[in-house]
């Protein structure tokens, strides 16, 4: 009996022995193979990019029939040697040997919005030599998308009257060095928006195919419609720039601007220089008409009116009227009943009116923004009312235009010749002097021989810089939401923008001087009055007026 307990104890020290033996021979972990991919960690929109794929065996063991998969991020566009998923079998790869290293180059174009993570993945099957197991190993490496060189931006005003039509446009550009084709634009309206037309026409009221951009080619969308909604209502349109992959649209660039709906007068009211609204600038003349309309049921008999003004910016000594009665020391006018009719009796929906006629001073003393507004209190019957009329903010703009500049240098024939490229650099500059101003735009036209080079100062305007191929017209979005302060420009550096042109000249030309740019007009939103101002510059040619180190004869076109 002893005998058989040593026989079986031997037995199963000699199996689990073998087994150890066999399992040590043929164990095999796929952490011994090493793969990585390396690339970029951030890169932007439509950016070439480069992924290296590199494994290494740190193991003893030979890895056969070895097949590696590389797969591009979603919606790249790879070079043209590479597929959206590569293979590479074991005929190029060959065994991999205890040791060996090898490396895998793989190039392609990443699309997406900014802020978008794009992932690369890589995939190694291979069998380890005396096993009949596969293995794969696996990896990723993640893109940041930083920055998409697209502009993309609403063009309309930020109150609008509910149910009334109205029109608003939707400006994109390029900067992109990689030529962008196969281009939509989405737009989301917000509820209560009736669309009624657009140009060009749109594929289904919300979708637009755009053509292809190249470097510095943009355009326009324009829209008609309408609005519906309750006063003071903030509604909110989205768009949306994107590529067409297959049938998924993806997104390149957003965005979102909102709109106000704006309240309607009340029964008594004035109008100066025949406007409801008016914003008074400086020095001007103003004809005040106070209207004054019965919406009751019953007459009114014998009713006196009276207007008291206040406001450090009317100049009192110059009222005038034809029939009330003048107070300098109250700097008030009345209209008595026995002068005027509709005042002796106003019946019921009748309306009457009432005029002077009052200049705003050139200059005042500013201490705060009241300063700047002039008050009339209307008083009739037991009615009171009280309009405030603002004044706008004075916006400055110049246009420069320079051969010899310090920003870029510029080259070419002086004076240009026929056929030949001469470069000159674009300078516009901004002052703001009284109220903060938003949606800030600057617009001009190029030449039809007169072309971007692409170049621009500040870098971060760019992104602000749009260009319609058809019309030529250029636009520098300066703000849309963020606000222009009061002062801008004036007693600090203002908002400022360089860029670079390129004039080939023709035939035509000839002994002239060639037009670089046609008039630029500066517009805003004067966030104190709600007005919308305007500046002008003039338009420039190669004389060059503003660049002191210029021969003015250098300017007119040679054969």
């Amino acid at each position: 009996m002893k005998k058989f307990f040593v026989l079986i104890f031997l037995l199963i020290t000699i199996l689990l022995v073998a087994g150890f033996w066999y399992w040590q021979n043929n164990y095999y972990s796929k952490d011994i193979l090493k793969l990585e991919i390396l690339g970029p960690a951030e890169a932007e929109t439509s950016q070439e990019v480069e992924y290296v794929v590199k494994y290494k065996n740190n193991g003893n063991i030979r890895l056969e029939e070895p097949r590696l998969i590389f797969e591009f991020p979603d919606y790249s566009i790879p070079a043209e040697e590479f597929l959206k998923r590569n293979e590479i079998g074991p005929d190029k790869l060959g065994a991999i040997y205890p040791g060996e290293e090898k490396t895998f180059t793989f190039k392609g174009r990443l699309f997406g919005k900014e802020g978008e993570a794009k992932k690369a993945k890589a995939y190694l099957s291979y069998q380890p030599k005396n096993l009949k197991t596969r293995y794969e190993s696996q990896t990723t490496f993640t893109t940041l998308i930083k920055f998409t060189p697209i502009s993309l931006d609403f063009d309309f005003p930020s109150k609008i009257e509910g149910g009334r039509e109205f029109k608003f446009s939707l400006n994109y550009f390029s900067n992109s060095n990689y030529p962008l084709a196969n281009l939509g634009v989405k737009i989301n309206y917000p509820e209560g928006f009736e669309f009624i037309s657009s140009s060009p026409k749109s594929v289904d009221k919300i979708q637009w195919d755009i053509p292809m951009l190249n470097k510095t080619e943009g355009g326009r969308i324009e829209i008609r419609g309408r609005l519906l909604g309750e006063i003071k209502d903030k509604k909110v349109f989205r768009a949306f720039l994107g590529i067409w992959v297959g049938d998924e649209f993806v997104p390149l660039k957003e965005t979102v601007k909102g709109i106000e709906i704006s309240k309607p007068n009340i029964y008594v009211f004035q109008r100066i220089n025949d406007k409801d609204n008016y914003i008074a600038s400086p020095g001007e003349m103003l004809h005040y008409e106070i209207y004054f309309r019965n919406i009751g049921e019953e007459p009114f008999n014998e009713l006196f009116l009276v207007s008291k003004l206040d406001g450090k910016a009317f100049d009192f000594n110059s009222i005038r009227t034809q029939f009330g009665q003048v107070n300098k020391a109250e700097n008030s006018i009345m209209w008595d009943w026995r002068d005027i009719e509709k005042l002796r009796l106003l019946e019921p929906g009748e309306e009457g009116k009432v005029e002077f006629w009052v200049k705003v001073k050139n200059e005042w003393q500013m201490t705060n923004s009241k300063d700047n507004i002039l008050s009339n209190n209307v008083l009739i019957s037991q009615i009171k009312e009280v309009f405030e009329t603002k004044i706008n903010s004075k916006l400055a703009f110049s246009q420069k235009v320079y051969f010899y500049d310090d920003f870029f240098g510029n080259s070419g024939p002086l004076p240009p010749k026929v056929g030949q490229n001469t470069t000159y650099t674009i300078v516009w500059q901004i002052k703001n002097y009284l109220n903060d101003l938003k949606n800030v735009k600057v617009r001009a036209t190029l030449p039809s021989n007169v072309n971007l080079t692409g170049k621009f100062l500040p870098e971060e305007e760019k992104d602000k810089f749009v260009f319609d191929n058809t019309s030529r017209e250029i636009i520098w979005n300066v703000s849309n939401d963020e606000v222009l302060p009061a002062g801008t420009g004036v007693s600090n550096n203002g908002p400022y923008l360089v860029i670079q042109v390129s004039l080939l000249p023709n035939q035509d030309q000839i002994g002239q001087n060639a037009l670089i740019i046609k008039e630029a007009k500066i517009t805003a939103e004067d966030q104190f009055t709600g007005e919308t101002i305007e500046s002008i510059a003039p338009a420039v040619d190669t004389s060059l007026p503003d660049d002191d180190r210029f021969d003015k004869e250098m300017g007119k076109v040679v054969q």
